[in-house]
């Protein structure tokens, strides 16, 4: 299960943010502990070269860097100081797991599917049935489910990674979730002794795999130091967003909301463009080179033209990111009207019984609700 909106474009644009790839994107599958579809678990500088960027402080005073991916790769020897447990193994963790091991880590993988470890195995990696027994003697931990309760799981459940830990290691969490929760989790894990970095991801299985993708993290400087090589293995782009947990998360949520709003509105315009009795192939065309483009319309809305809705990034990603969003809105008592618009349509989508299929599937909703045809209807 995957909640994130990662997909990318191919030779379209990409955005600060990148969004992934279509070819091996991030689905909802069964309830699970993952972070793909395929499993249900689911930079030292020195260490591989590359360029830092020091831009100036964000409003919230968060340092950023910028790392861009280099053709070298740190040396097995020079990696296999560290040992790396990859918790779930779904298109995201599979991806991230398989491009330390090629960097020269020492990386065992846990999963609640015993094939998607399997397949690690297979490929050169090590398994482990449990987080316990894949965290221990582990320098670093990197979580990649769900959700906030998938996290705290994994971390503090029967079994869990927090059991065995090394003291002085560190558990880097790539979940979206609640900046709140995020901070609750890393005072209780800090308390042990265990250093907590919150790192929300963004990219795609294919950027995963070959260590490309955009990391925004935030923590200790204790946590950056000890995560730093496996987040060089990992990221073509990280973002130091902040000293403690929960930074990071609040900027992926951010992202999350004008993904959502983006995707709702292309969803919404290609449906009313198809209602007009315009050629909506045509529509693509003229938008997509106009004021009105987004880098969500130009992405999604070729799976409306095909009539493809298999999910790269599915609907209840945007039911879950979006309600995240009323939620951490009612607490600031921050009115948020458009966003919480936007999650009735996916709403609206999940409960017509594509809660599992592409997001762009809320223009199938428009189009079931007002009897428009669109390409692939029956």
């Amino acid at each position: 299960m995957h909640l994130d909106a990662d997909i990318a474009g191919g030779a379209r644009r990409q955005p600060a943010l990148e969004q992934g790839t279509p070819e091996a994107a991030d689905v909802l599958a069964k309830p699970c502990l993952a972070h793909g579809r395929h499993a249900c678990l689911s930079h030292a500088l020195a260490a591989r070269p590359s360029r830092v960027i020091r831009c100036h402080e964000l409003p919230q005073r968060a340092a950023v860097r910028e790392t861009f991916v280099r053709i070298n790769r740190m040396s097995a020897s020079a990696s296999q100081d560290q040992r790396i447990a990859v918790i779930g193994l779904g298109s995201m963790g599979f991806g991230m797991a398989t491009s330390l091991k090629k960097t020269g880590f020492a990386v065992t993988g846990c999963d609640v599917s015993t094939d998607a470890v399997a397949r690690f195995v297979k490929d050169g990696g090590a398994g482990a049935k449990t987080p316990a027994e894949a965290a221990k003697d582990a320098d670093v931990v990197v979580s990649v489910v769900v959700n906030a309760a998938q996290t705290e799981a994994v971390l503090f459940g029967k079994d869990g990674a927090a059991e065995t830990m090394p003291k002085d290691s560190v558990f880097i969490s790539s979940a979206t979730m609640d900046p709140d929760v995020a901070r609750r989790l890393a005072k209780q894990l800090e308390a042990t002794g265990r250093h907590y970095l919150d790192a929300p991801i963004s990219g795609g299985a294919q950027r995963a795999a070959q260590g490309e993708l955009t990391i925004l993290a935030s923590g200790s400087a204790a946590a950056f130091s000890k995560a730093r090589p496996a987040l060089d293995a990992m990221a073509a782009k990280l973002y130091e967003l902040g000293d403690a947990a929960g930074q990071g998360a609040a900027f992926k949520m951010i992202n999350q909301l004008l993904a959502g709003v983006h995707i709702a509105a292309a969803s919404e315009a290609i449906a009313f463009a198809a209602k007009q009795g315009l050629d909506i192939s045509k529509v693509y065309e003229v938008i997509t080179a106009s004021a009105g483009n987004s880098w969500m319309f130009e992405n999604r809305m070729p799976h409306v033209l095909d009539g493809d809705y298999t999910p790269r990034s599915a609907v209840e990603i945007f039911v879950k990111d979006l309600g995240i969003i009323q939620d951490m809105a009612r607490t600031a008592r921050f009115p948020v009207p458009v966003s919480a618009a936007a999650l009735q349509m996916f709403l609206m989508t999940s409960a017509a019984g594509m809660g599992r299929d592409d997001d762009a599937s809320v223009a199938r909703m428009y189009a079931q609700v007002t009897g428009v045809k669109l390409p692939g209807d029956k």
